[in-house]
């Protein structure tokens, strides 16, 4: 069994999970598309059944929370970021423009923004289904994003546009004062503790991890299983 990475605990379970999910998830568009915007030559959209166009890829792979709960093992279901980016954004880049970042948006309003390397890593997905079913209003239906190698704040639910940046988006950055108290870190790799921008992941943990319960009893508030 490969050890949990530093300052993780399993847990049973997938959890909802996330400051602003002690309200439902949003409705699901009767026809998703994914918006393609940024440092392109025109402004485009991808119909979900597109996807089908692309190979399907199945992965087994746990989800790390940066408060410091894991869920092991989910099984991921979807297409490949890096075939989605090869197939429907490298064809509307501007030659000219050296991409640097790419900002997700879920359904939602809530944002990340990646480097363009982890965003193409092997195993990031785009997924549709989880742990044999089709992903569901709590986990981030119609689609979202899963980068298992970093921390769960990455990985936009409900994703709905994907913006091109030739560098760091900063109107995509929460300047707000808790924002910038909890900022996340811009790579937010999981195996080297990145839990936040400035501050030590280690040192941090003490103070995230008393926040678990209370989130978590918030966003049951909110759960479409309730």
């Amino acid at each position: 069994m490969v050890p949990l990475p530093p300052g993780q605990r399993s847990v049973e379970g997938f959890p909802r999970f996330g400051t602003h999910l002690h309200r439902p998830p949003p409705a699901v568009p009767d026809d998703p598309v994914i918006a393609i915007s940024g440092v392109v030559r025109k402004p485009s959209e991808v119909r979900l059944p597109e996807l089908a166009t692309l190979p399907r890829r199945e992965i087994v792979a746990d989800f790390h929370c940066v408060s410091g709960w894991t869920a092991t093992d989910l099984q991921w279901e979807g297409v490949r970021f890096a075939d989605f980016y090869r197939a429907f954004v490298e064809p509307v880049l501007d030659p000219e423009v050296s991409v640097s970042h790419l900002a997700f948006v879920g359904l939602d309003g809530i944002s990340s923004v990646v480097e363009l390397q982890d965003a193409l890593a092997d195993d990031v997905l785009l997924a549709d289904r989880v742990n044999g079913g089709p992903l569901g209003g709590d986990h981030g239906a119609p689609i979202r994003l899963v980068s298992p190698a970093q921390y769960g704040y990455m990985s936009i639910k409900h994703l709905c546009q994907v913006e091109v940046c030739s560098a760091l988006p900063a109107h995509r950055l929460d300047r707000s004062i808790i924002g910038r108290l909890i900022e996340g870190h811009p790579r937010a790799r999981v195996r080297h503790e990145e839990r936040h921008g400035h501050i030590p992941g280690w040192l941090i943990r003490p103070f995230y991890r008393p926040l678990i319960r209370p989130i978590r009893a918030l966003c049951a508030k909110g759960t479409q299983d309730r």
